[in-house]
């Protein structure tokens, strides 16, 4: 009775433990439940809809690009895009079969076919995979119509970069092309799969801007996160316009003058420093870069003894001829080592220890005093000032006007060019100065280096007051005016600015100047400045006594270099021009002409009505 007793009891405790345990772990369980449903209810309900719903970025449309009057020069356009969703393409081999009918109707290369195929291995079935883009209106008719032979071929639409002007301004405003590993900077716009930004130009430099925010797109997906559809969609911010300062109409004007030269032009307001027109020739075209280089237009650019990638407005870099003859010239005046009325005599020929230094005019000028010798081009009175001053005070003077020092341009990749001093050769070099270096900077020449926009700066703060004004390209971004510091005075006495002001004027419209058939015959709207030839190489005593060979007799690469700078009116100076061609024989018969033209038809658009250098809204505002 006892052991049945016993047994009873053991029996109900442990049924009775077990009772207990169960209700612990339902308890437990049921406390779980209380904390995944109550109390992390709207955790795991945000977790689950973010497995349901994906949330994928827009990109925004690239801000325009505009000139100063408003009209397009960087735009954007519709691009229609063929995509290819391997699933929809049939059993194996159908997606290589699409892609190849699809070859016979649209240009679709071998390699891009293989590019697709690999693709389609890395990503799933009924993800789209771009196949060819910037499709024609007509390309993408052919593809409709043939659709059923072509099963998972897609048109999609989205926007590209546009120049609608081909190769004009192409140096100043760059191209757009694909993002690389080195332009990853945690922007989620830059990882979009075909997005492009700013590589060159002012594409690169307001790059920023012109990008935009990007916009947002909430879809529904599976399991398998394919798309069920879209829940709701959040446009991006377009990126801000632009506007720059050129002219479109005279850049193409400054284009077509220049013709098939290899040649910079740069047109500057003297006081605003306002770039109207920056010309660097031949060029090459944007949408290209944007599109997809050829094989066969990469070579023929790279092959292009001209250089057609190259903006030579800002980064070649040459030597300024007698165009620097004004610098010297201050620098003498200002330093008290001439007067205006002093005279040097040119008999075509100067002595220095036992180097000889020729005059461009092999029989003299006879006495030349500053007005003269600036009117005519005489070397030998600039050897002799140069040697007077000596280098440091000629290095002095030119980095007032621009020469020497890096322009602060909203432009990337503007050169410094040179300006030498006994130190900079020193330091660069290695070697002590010589006086004879002095002479040859003193026209110009030797070390001494300058870009076509520098020779345009350096002409406008010679005309302006003696006013250092900056050159730029951009007035505006999305609406609002681009700041700029009131330019600094150049503490060059006005006195000696007036005698080399009328010394250029002389040089165009005087009995004797180097560039008097250029003369523009309107007195209104007469031109002065100063023409310059720069040597590209050595002239040996025997080919200068026997002048065997002319310049258009020699290779083209031998030639001499032309260059002019210029300004206009010459009775209230307002537009200043530097033309350089490239191995173009004289600056008088090669580069004079060039700017005459140019500087004529820059008056003629700027004449027609009181507003009409304005930007658009000031414009109307105007109006």
């Amino acid at each position: 009775m006892n052991r049945d007793t016993d047994r009873a009891k053991m029996f109900g405790r442990r049924a009775a433990a077990l009772g207990l345990a169960k209700l612990g772990l339902f308890g437990i369980l049921a406390g779980r439940m209380y904390y995944l449903q109550i109390v992390e209810g709207s955790r795991y309900a945000t977790l689950a809809d973010e497995n349901r719903i994906n949330i994928r970025l827009l990109p925004p449309p690239r801000g325009r690009i505009l000139d100063r009057f408003g009209n397009p020069l960087a735009d954007n356009e519709i691009n229609y895009r063929a995509l290819i969703v391997a699933e929809d393409t049939g059993k194996a081999g159908g997606m290589q079969a699409t892609l190849e009918r699809l070859a016979r109707i649209v240009d679709i290369s071998p390699k891009d076919i293989q590019r697709v195929l690999r693709d389609s291995k890395r990503r799933r079935s009924f993800v789209p995979i771009k196949v060819v883009e910037n499709l024609t209106w007509e390309e993408v008719a052919r593809i409709q119509v043939n659709s059923p032979d072509l099963p998972g071929i897609d048109i999609d639409v989205g926007q590209s970069r546009s120049y609608p002007n081909g190769e004009t301004l192409a140096h100043v405003l760059g191209y757009v092309a694909q993002v690389s590993e080195s332009d990853l900077t945690g922007d989620p716009l830059l990882e979009l799969p075909g997005f492009r930004i700013g590589k060159a130009g002012v594409e690169k430099v307001h790059d920023l801007a012109l990008r935009g925010a990007g916009g947002t797109s909430q879809v529904e997906v599976n399991a398998l996160g394919r798309v069920k559809r879209e829940l709701e969609r959040k446009e991006g911010e377009p990126g801000a316009e632009v506007h720059l300062t050129i002219d479109l109409e005279l850049q193409r004007y400054v284009e077509q003058r220049v013709g098939e030269e290899s040649a910079a032009v740069v047109v500057l307001d003297v006081h605003t420093g306002e770039i109207l027109a920056m010309s660097s020739q031949p060029g090459f075209d944007p949408n290209a870069f944007n599109k997809g280089l050829t094989n066969a237009y990469w070579r023929q650019l790279v092959g292009n003894e001209k250089s057609p990638l190259i903006n030579k407005s800002i980064v070649g870099q040459y030597p300024p001829g007698s165009t620097f003859k004004m610098v010297v010239a201050l620098a003498a005046l200002e330093a008290g080592v001439i007067t205006p009325d002093q005279t040097v005599f040119c008999n075509g020929m100067t002595e220095l220890g036992n180097a000889r230094f020729h005059c461009w005019k092999k029989w003299g000028h006879g006495h030349m005093d500053l007005h003269e010798a600036i009117e005519q081009s005489c070397d030998l009175y600039f050897y002799e000032i140069a040697k007077r001053l000596g280098i440091d005070r000629i290095a002095e003077m030119a980095r007032r006007f621009g020469l020497g020092e890096p322009p602060d341009l909203d432009l990337p990749g503007a050169r410094a060019g040179v300006m030498p001093t006994r130190d900079w050769k020193l330091a660069t070099i290695g070697q002590s100065w010589q006086r004879g270096e002095t002479l040859i900077a003193g026209i110009g020449q030797g070390y001494v280096l300058s870009t076509p926009l520098q020779l345009a700066v350096m002409t406008a703060r010679l005309v302006n007051g003696g006013i250092a004004v900056q050159p730029h390209l951009t007035s505006r971004i999305g609406g609002t005016p681009v700041e700029r510091p009131e330019p600094d005075a150049l503490d060059v006495s006005a006195g000696s600015l007036k005698l080399i002001a009328e010394a250029m004027n002389a040089v165009v419209n005087g009995p004797k100047g180097t560039a008097r058939a250029a003369a523009i015959e309107d007195p209104a709207l007469a031109m002065g400045g100063k023409t310059g030839t720069a040597q590209v190489r050595r002239i040996s005593k025997s080919e200068r006594d026997t002048r065997v060979l002319k310049n258009e007799e020699l290779e083209w690469r031998e030639r001499d270099h032309a260059l002019f700078v210029g300004y206009a009116p010459v009775s209230a100076p307002r537009f200043a021009v530097s033309v350089i061609v490239e191995h173009g024989g004289s600056g008088s018969t090669a580069a004079a002409p060039i700017a005459r033209d140019v500087l004529l038809e820059v008056q003629r658009r700027n004449s027609l009505s009181p507003t009409a250098a304005l930007p658009a809204e000031e414009t109307e505002a105007a109006l």
